[in-house]
């Protein structure tokens, strides 16, 4: 049974099936694990969820297995993570850490936050976090899967659900667009988050 939920599942439709995380860790260099997401607890509170490179994020949870020591770590998914800092853990499982969002971070890809315990076996995972540029932007390419009255839906490369606002130009379902702008935690019109558009540059078609 997961124990991820729904709201999260939602979000981070990525992570079916099992992951190849490639964990960068000072004394382990490159650790390969094979992750099955459903095992991982969902970290319960990351803040914030958005922000440029060298944003400053908080970040606690109470449902984590108790262990002997907690690492924070930071990266898109296939494409390894991180390791940033050390959480602090309680007796009762409760931890708490920080972090700082890398300079090379890119707006272009979610980045997660990733617990790991002493092995650095992975134990927590993040809701996506956006990386913005110096604008306050994010970009994300994909397709637009729905209209309708209320809004556009967009699915990205990750196959993270948007809610699209602002402009939009004549883009239609099914189009393959590129788009620009400002990321919101929650949507109006659907379950999930939105990008208010700012710029969006049309590509082909998918049949």
């Amino acid at each position: 049974m997961s124990i991820l939920n729904p709201r999260f599942r939602h979000q981070a439709t990525t992570l079916a099936g099992v992951l190849t995380l490639l964990i960068s860790t000072p004394d382990l260099g490159i650790a390969q694990r094979f992750v099955n997401p459903d095992s991982l607890r969902q970290l319960q509170s990351v803040v914030p969820l958005s922000g440029p490179p060298g944003t400053r994020v908080e970040i606690s949870s109470e449902n984590l297995p108790l262990a002997a020591r907690i690492h924070l770590a930071v990266g898109a998914i296939h494409a390894g993570f991180e390791t940033l800092a050390e959480g602090y853990q309680g007796e009762w499982g409760d931890m708490s850490g920080e972090i700082r969002i890398p300079e090379s971070a890119s707006w272009d890809r979610p980045l997660y936050v990733i617990a790991l315990n002493g092995v650095f076996s992975p134990i927590g995972l993040s809701n996506p976090f956006h990386v913005t540029n110096e604008e306050g932007l994010v970009r994300r390419e994909g397709r637009v899967t729905e209209e309708t009255e209320a809004c556009f839906t967009f699915r990205d490369e990750d196959d993270l659900l948007y809610a699209l606002t602002g402009e939009l130009g004549t883009i239609q379902a099914g189009d393959q667009i590129t788009v620009e702008g400002v990321y919101f935690e929650t949507s109006s019109c659907m379950e999930g988050s939105t990008i208010e558009v700012v710029r969006a540059i049309s590509g082909r078609k998918r049949p």
